[in-house]
Formats: C-alpha cells, structure tokens, sequence
C-alpha cells in the first residue's frame, strides 16, 4: 500500500506540468491582453507597452514559462494582475469555503444517496424502486444552475429561511450560507450513487453469504447493515470518486450564483479579468485536489476490498 502511494505521488509531479503547460498556452492564445484590461479607460499603447514589460508579457512564451516554472519550484505561483498580491495568498483565502462547501455537499450527497438507494434496492422493480429511479433520471437532467436558482428562489425569497447569497460571519452563518449550495450540487450528483449503490446492493443481497446470515436467523437489520451494505459501498465510493471532477466543475458555477467566495468564483473573476497567474494557480489547486481525492477513493476501496488491496500489492 505504502510503494502504490508513493507511486501515486509521483506520477503527479509529471501531470501538475503538463495541466500548468496546457493552461499557460491556452491563456496566452484567447483573445484579450492583460495590461489593457488592467488599464482599461487609461489603455494608451505607451502605458500598455510599460506594464505587458512589467508583468513580462513581451517575452516569449516559452521564456516566460521558464520563469514561472522556476518560481514554481519555490512555491511561488505568481503575483495576481487584478488584485495585487501573490496567487498563492489568494488560494489560500479562498480555500476554506471551497473544501467547506466540497465536504458539506459530499455529506449531503451520500445522506441523500445511501437510504434512497437502499429503498430502491430492497423494493426491487416496485412502486418506490420505479420512484426513486425516475427522480434520477430529473435528477441526471437537470444543469446544477437551474437547481441552483430554483432553490434559491424557493428557500430564499418565496419562503425566506436561507441566505440567497453570502458566506456569513460566522460558523452558524458559514454554514446556513452552504445549505443551499451543497444542495443543489448534491441534487446533481446523489443519482450517479443512487444507481451505482443499488446496483451493488441488489447484486449482494443475492449472494450466498447474505443467504447464509438470515438462515441463522439474525435480524433483517443487521444483515443488511454488516453483510450487505459495506461490500455494496465500493462502487458508490468509486463513482463519487471518479466524479469529483464533477462535482469541483459544479463548484465553480454554483458559487458564482450563490456568491460563496470559494475558489471557483475566483477562477471566474481571474479568468473575465485575464488574470493569468491566478487562474494557474486555481487550475493547479483544483488538479492537484481531483488527484488526491482519486488516490483517497483506491486507498478506501482498497480498505472495503482486499482484493482491491491485493492488486495493489502486485
């Protein structure tokens, strides 16, 4: 376990380069400069020219990655265009709602999947299961925005008892203002455990060793809680790991419609902005957080499966 790990860790280091490669490019290709943006009614081709020499803007490209690349090394990420101070500063700002907002809606997402999945499971092709599996395929169709604002309308106008926007003062505030928002990336993101959770839960309550544990007669309860339900949690961590890309890219919008200062709505203001250093850095942040996240989920299925952890082994 420990060699796959460092393995893991390692093979990062190649693939944060290439997505910080990727993005220097794409950025420097889109339309719009920097310096006229940050000049904006005061964009003279003088004053343009001094700050595109100032940022290092002239050079060429793959000087400038260099530099950043050398800078990189010494956990620097840049110095933001827009709001003058060091990227690494912004992120670190920004952190704390973001994963408060990720670990809120990943509690919301499996209190939400979990018992509905096992209603869906244990009533087989009845009226509930029909039920349950309707609501995932709304649940799938629905874009997280329009979620979104149909709750914030809902809870926070029509029947005011939510914040409509805003991160409080707070840790009461921090988290009444994530109610909303966790929920609607919850709503989005609960069908993909639904299925996958009943899936396995149907195939195991036909295996043998379920068969086994009710001859003995122990309670329906307990079979279900010891000898169904952990092997049945594999696919459903594996799935909510897999689509943890999902869930950073739901992130992004749903904080800009809820004004939660996370990450996301940062990358959304540095990229209209043309903030070049911050939207690396976030990019860099959100990367490096799939990948971890994806690392966490085999070290889980391998702790829920020993022949997950055998493979591993090998």
């Amino acid at each position: 376990m420990l060699r796959f790990i460092v393995r893991r860790v390692l093979v990062m280091v190649p693939i944060l380069l290439g997505i910080s490669l990727v993005m220097f490019v794409l950025l420097r290709v889109v339309p719009g400069d920097p310096a006229v943006m940050a000049l904006n009614v005061y964009a003279t081709p003088e004053r343009v020219a001094e700050l595109r020499a100032l940022w290092g803007l002239d050079r060429p490209i793959v000087e400038q990655y260099g530099i950043f690349l050398a800078q990189l090394a010494h956990g620097d990420l840049g110095y933001s265009y827009f709001y003058k101070q060091p990227a690494i500063s912004l992120v670190l700002e920004r952190l704390g709602p973001e994963l408060t907002l990720i670990a809120s809606t990943v509690v919301l997402t499996l209190l939400i999947g979990v018992p509905l999945a096992a209603v869906a499971a244990v009533n087989r092709d009845r009226a509930a299961d029909n039920s349950i599996r309707a609501l995932m395929i709304v649940g799938l169709g629905l874009p997280a925005y329009w979620i979104g604002i149909v709750l914030l309308l809902a809870f926070g106008i029509w029947i005011p008892i939510l914040p409509v926007g805003g991160y409080g003062d707070t840790l009461v505030g921090h988290l009444r203002s994530l109610i909303l928002p966790s929920l609607t990336i919850a709503l989005g993101l609960a069908p993909l455990i639904i299925r996958a959770l009943r899936a396995s839960m149907i195939e195991t309550l036909e295996a043998d060793h379920v068969d086994m544990a009710r001859s003995k007669g122990l309670p329906r309860a307990r079979v279900f809680r010891r000898h169904v339900l952990r092997p049945a949690l594999i696919p459903a961590v594996t799935v909510l790991g897999i689509n943890v890309g999902l869930l950073i890219g739901s992130t992004v919008i749903v904080e800009y419609v809820f004004g939660i200062p996370g990450l996301g709505l940062l990358m959304i203001n540095a990229i209209t902005s043309r903030d070049y250093p911050t939207v690396v850095a976030v990019t860099l942040v959100f990367a490096l957080f799939v990948m971890l996240v994806n690392l966490l989920t085999d070290v889980l299925v391998a702790f829920l499966d020993p022949r997950a952890r055998a493979s591993m082994a090998v």
